[in-house]
């Protein structure tokens, strides 16, 4: 079966290439770097001709609010009328567990976008939802850091890593569309304020995390139930501290 993977050079993308690759199927890395863009539609057609599922795990380059909206906007129309003109059977795409609930957040409501766009497209379509990846961790302490101090919301969080997620994603582009969204989560629900405070130490950081309840996490407030998943979730199985072992012996 031929499959484009949409972003399929990127952390998750490149993951979902080499292990459907080794499954058998045909599967096409797109991205700018292979000539097909999906802001403009370079080489759309051409990548999708004959394909009977697209994976798009493809990401803005900027988390700007009015920056990530257009991607979302601009590349998921141009991408999901390009599938339309090839009769592709089944669109996968990756959002965001609580995409929905925090309003607040520019990169939220450019996801809310990108999934009403699916939605009503006519193809038929999977949305996997997955939580934050470890993998990620970084970045968020990165930018909840002034000085020495981290300050980040004590809420709920149920991360995941991202080999995990690909396998999910695999197992979705394999299946029959939902024609709906399914939620995917690590198995440990923690505080972020922990989480962060745990990846620190591991690292032998010396800043400091404050749990301050209303600290921003990409322009929203945060509370127990914003990115923590539903009864139904699909619970993947690394653990924090599995993926924290193995980062530390690759590293």
């Amino acid at each position: 079966m031929k499959v484009v993977v949409i972003g399929g050079t990127g952390l998750i993308g490149s993951k979902v290439v080499s292990k459907l690759r080794q499954l058998g199927h045909d599967v096409v890395a797109a991205s700018p770097a292979s000539g097909v863009n999906t802001l403009t539609g370079e080489g759309l057609a051409e990548a999708v001709a004959g394909t009977e599922v697209v994976v798009d795990v493809s990401n803005s380059p900027s988390f700007e609010d009015r920056a990530v909206l257009e991607f979302f906007e601009t590349s998921g129309r141009n991408l999901l009328a390009a599938e339309a003109a090839a009769g592709v059977k089944h669109h996968v795409a990756l959002s965001v567990v609580g995409t929905d609930r925090l309003p607040d957040s520019g990169y939220f409501r450019a996801k809310v976008a990108q999934e009403k766009l699916i939605k009503a497209s006519g193809t038929p379509y999977t949305i996997l939802r997955s939580t934050q990846f470890f993998e990620f961790l970084n970045g968020i302490v990165q930018s909840a850091t002034v000085g020495q101090t981290v300050r980040l919301s004590p809420a709920l969080v149920q991360p995941v890593v991202s080999d995990d997620v690909a396998d999910a994603l695999v197992d979705v582009a394999l299946a029959a569309p939902a024609n709906g969204t399914i939620e995917l989560a690590g198995p440990e629900r923690i505080g972020l304020d922990t989480l962060v405070g745990r990846y620190l130490s591991a690292k032998r950081d010396a800043r400091r995390v404050v749990a301050d309840a209303h600290a921003r996490y990409f322009g929203a407030e945060l509370n127990d139930q914003s990115l923590t998943p539903g009864e139904n979730a699909r619970i993947a199985p690394t653990r924090f501290e599995a993926w924290l072992s193995r980062s530390k012996a690759q590293a």
